[in-house]
């Protein structure tokens, strides 16, 4: 009779526990990403203790093809799977409300699916009542109209995702801020340098035992597009209540400049991350999330492509049925904001941040 040495099924964070013990007593990883300098710091890990080393984990997976306690070996360690379900967790978990949060990651693809074909029906409707005047998609829906949907929809999700921040940063055990703190965090995020695996050839994210820096471009592609789009926005705001230039705006305006550059990115990224997703190894991963973040990925994408095809569509009888798309689109990336993976660059900068402040681990220090 053959003697079954793998170790028995744990609760995320027990399991995630028993790794972590593990790879602190190699520490052959040490250099990989700062999940390992941080692991350094103690013997003994509390549950915030892991949440934090969670979400300082990009799921780069270099860690797991480098490691020798991999199965079949009888430790049969997967930090990458470990931390993402403790990271997926912990985002669940802290999420306003819970259920919400629990129900998209597992059900993402088909609820942001209905909530988008619900909402373009209710925006096609609203643009019946076509105001007296205006221009571009301002002739279907009055910019009041618009400020008064979107402004809650944007803002309240926000502040449910700020409660949480501070509900992290409490469970971690962040301290004081200092700017030297946020700017080395937003140093790293800005360069994606947990996706460099440590050695600046790239992670393992989609080719296995070979170094790649394709999703490390993608996700900068999706980052900068992603924020040249809200850059866009912002312009467009100032023009309209400060100089009182109103859409639409010309190709050589600022809003374009900025928002068609970066729509493009955002699709050019989003197309990259959803390949990508689709060639990855599920167990190196949080599994059974995978619909969710397939779902985030793919919202984003719609976003940006209807926002373009809107605009390539300016001057004919497809703006209306493209505006109530795009707003469709756009309203549920808002609303699901809380609930979405949208939630990881909050909760990632934040670890950063608390990592920036923490002392050096011991082999570090001059």
């Amino acid at each position: 009779m053959s003697l079954d040495l793998s170790p028995p099924t744990l609760p995320a964070t027990e399991e995630a526990r028993r790794q972590i013990e593990i790879c602190n007593a190699c520490r052959y990883c040490e250099g990989f990403c700062s999940v390992f300098p941080a692991m350094t710091r103690q013997k003994a890990f509390a549950d915030g203790d892991l949440t934090q080393l969670a979400n300082l984990c990009h799921n780069c997976r270099g860690c797991y093809y480098a490691c020798q306690y991999t199965a079949p070996h009888e430790f049969a360690l997967n930090i990458p799977a470990a931390l993402a379900e403790v990271r997926v967790e912990s985002w669940e978990r802290l999420a306003r409300p819970r259920v919400i949060a629990s129900l998209f990651q597992t059900h993402g693809v088909a609820m942001a699916g209905l909530l988008v074909v619900v909402l373009a029906l209710f925006f096609w409707a609203l643009s019946a009542l076509r105001p007296e005047a205006g221009a571009g998609f301002y002739a279907y829906l009055a910019h009041n109209t618009l400020v008064a949907i979107f402004a809650p929809a944007f803002l309240l999700p926000l502040a449910l995702i700020a409660l949480s921040v501070r509900d992290y940063w409490r469970e971690v055990g962040g301290g004081r801020v200092r700017l030297t703190h946020v700017l080395s965090a937003f140093d790293s995020a800005a360069r994606m340098k947990n996706l460099s695996g440590g050695h600046g050839e790239g992670c393992n994210f989609e080719k296995g035992d070979r170094f790649s820096d394709r999703r490390r471009v993608y996700h900068q592609l999706m980052m900068y597009g992603f924020l040249l789009c809200f850059a866009s926005t912002a312009s467009a705001t100032l023009l309209h209540y400060v100089l009182a230039l109103e859409a639409p705006y010309s190709l050589i305006s600022v809003p374009k400049l900025l928002g068609v550059p970066g729509g493009l990115m955002m699709v050019v990224g989003s197309a990259g991350l959803g390949w990508l997703k689709l060639r990855a190894d599920r167990s190196l991963g949080a599994a059974r999330v995978w619909g969710g973040e397939m779902a985030f990925v793919l919202l984003l994408g719609a976003v940006a492509l209807t926002g373009l095809a809107l605009y390539a569509a300016t001057g004919s009888t497809l703006v209306k049925p493209l505006l109530a798309i795009h707003l469709s689109t756009v309203m549920v990336l808002f609303l699901l904001m809380p609930f979405s993976k949208m939630v990881h660059g909050f909760y990632r900068l934040a670890a950063l941040i608390a990592e920036a402040g923490k002392p050096a681990p011991a082999g570090e220090r001059a």
